[in-house]
């Protein structure tokens, strides 16, 4: 019978507490080291630097447009060419022809008068033209006796056979005889245009249109007592041509100048301009104006064609006088212009292709409202910076925006 033998059991270790507090103690140890060299190691490599971040630049393209330099001022439309009808006759009026905006040709019949001048006056001066013209019969006679007289005293005188004051005498009576004779002849002449003017009154019964045109006023009513005093009836305006009438203030007044282009509009018909030359500066100021201090303001007239008869008269003018013109000039905004420095340009950056900044001097032409004319220093196309990034120095590879 054979033996049975059992396999050798595993040595078994025994785990003491002071052999576990150092191998917690160990661990320890070796976390701190790992700790310590990443501090280490962070301190030693810098952090890595942000992103750049992109500027975008406010730009404007350098282009082109029509520029106008103006003075600008408002007045009023008038009439530029009338007429004031009144009548010479004093009596009635017995009838009126025309209306308010009616058109007339010269010569047409406006208004007819019966007219006041008494046949009785024109009577007496006949009378009178009679009683003078019988006068000058002695008077004519008392001259021929004193040229007779007188013929003798000279006679007398040459033989000494008179006296010295018989020769005087005799020759003043001729010169007052002669005197009398050229009254008469006056008061007679008098007296006979008195009797043709009498005459030509009672023929003028009618009152004739002096110039073709509209009638734009009429005071005449049948029936109206008018006098010989050329009290005004009706106006009567030629309103194919109106004059417009601008009050200009003394610091724009100097700038104008006779013959310039001038246009204006009208509120009553918006979007329509009428344009004509300037044709006059008053040089005195306007009846308001240029006293104890106040501004002065010179009235200035410019002539326009009105065919249509589209404008009347009263209405308000907004007038701009064109100092200067250029067709398709190269522009920028009005904005983008300073003081200019002693040689006459101003500084001005421009944002190359790359999306770097350079400055560059311009000089500026005229201007408008809104736009500047660029003479020299940029050409069409470029973009430059708007005021609004006028601290910008640099901005390498920014982008810009679409121009305006």
């Amino acid at each position: 019978m054979s033996e049975q033998h059992e396999p050798p059991s595993t040595p078994t270790v025994a785990t003491t507490a002071p052999a576990r507090r150092a191998l917690v103690a160990g661990c320890m140890v070796v976390a701190l080291l790992v700790a310590g060299g990443a501090l280490l190691w962070r301190q030693r490599t810098p952090p890595p630097a942000p992103a750049p971040v992109a500027v975008k630049l406010e730009t404007v393209a350098v282009g082109r447009a029509d520029l106008e330099q103006v003075v600008n001022a408002t007045g009023n439309v008038v009439v530029q060419t009338y007429v004031d009808v009144g009548s010479k006759v004093a009596g009635q009026i017995a009838d009126v022809d025309v209306a308010i905006g009616e058109t007339v040709k010269a010569g047409k019949a406006l208004v007819t008068v019966s007219p006041a001048v008494q046949n009785g006056r024109i009577e007496s001066n006949r009378a009178q033209l009679a009683r003078l013209k019988a006068e000058l019969a002695g008077q004519n006679a008392q001259l021929d006796f004193a040229q007779l007289q007188f013929q003798r005293q000279t006679q007398l005188k040459a033989e000494n056979a008179t006296r010295e004051e018989s020769y005087e005498s005799s020759r003043m009576n001729m010169y007052a005889a002669a005197a009398k004779v050229d009254a008469t002849n006056a008061q007679i002449q008098q007296t006979e245009a008195g009797i043709r003017e009498d005459e030509a009154i009672q023929k003028q019964t009618r009152i004739d249109a002096p110039m073709g045109g509209t009638v734009v006023t009429l005071n005449a009513r049948a029936g109206q007592m008018v006098g010989g005093n050329q009290e005004v009836l009706m106006r009567i305006a030629d309103l194919s041509r109106m004059t417009v009438q601008v009050p200009v203030a003394e610091e724009d007044v100097t700038r104008l100048q006779k013959g310039m282009t001038a246009y204006f509009t009208t509120p009553g018909f918006p979007g329509k301009r009428w344009s004509g030359k300037l044709r006059q500066i008053m040089l005195l100021p306007t009846d308001d104006s240029g006293r104890q201090g106040k501004k002065a303001f010179y009235t200035v007239l410019f002539d326009v064609a009105n065919p249509s008869r589209e404008l009347m008269s009263g209405m308000s003018a907004d007038v701009y006088f064109v100092l200067a013109r250029v067709e398709q000039a190269l522009t920028i905004p009005q904005s983008l212009v300073t003081k200019p420095g002693m040689d006459g340009t101003q500084p001005i950056k421009v944002v190359l292709a790359n999306g770097k900044l350079e400055t560059r001097r311009i000089k500026i032409g005229i201007r408008d409202g809104e736009h500047a004319q660029v003479l020299s220093g940029l050409k069409e196309g470029e973009q430059v910076l708007l005021p609004a990034n006028a601290g910008a120095s640099t901005a390498a590879g920014a982008p810009s925006t679409a121009s305006r």
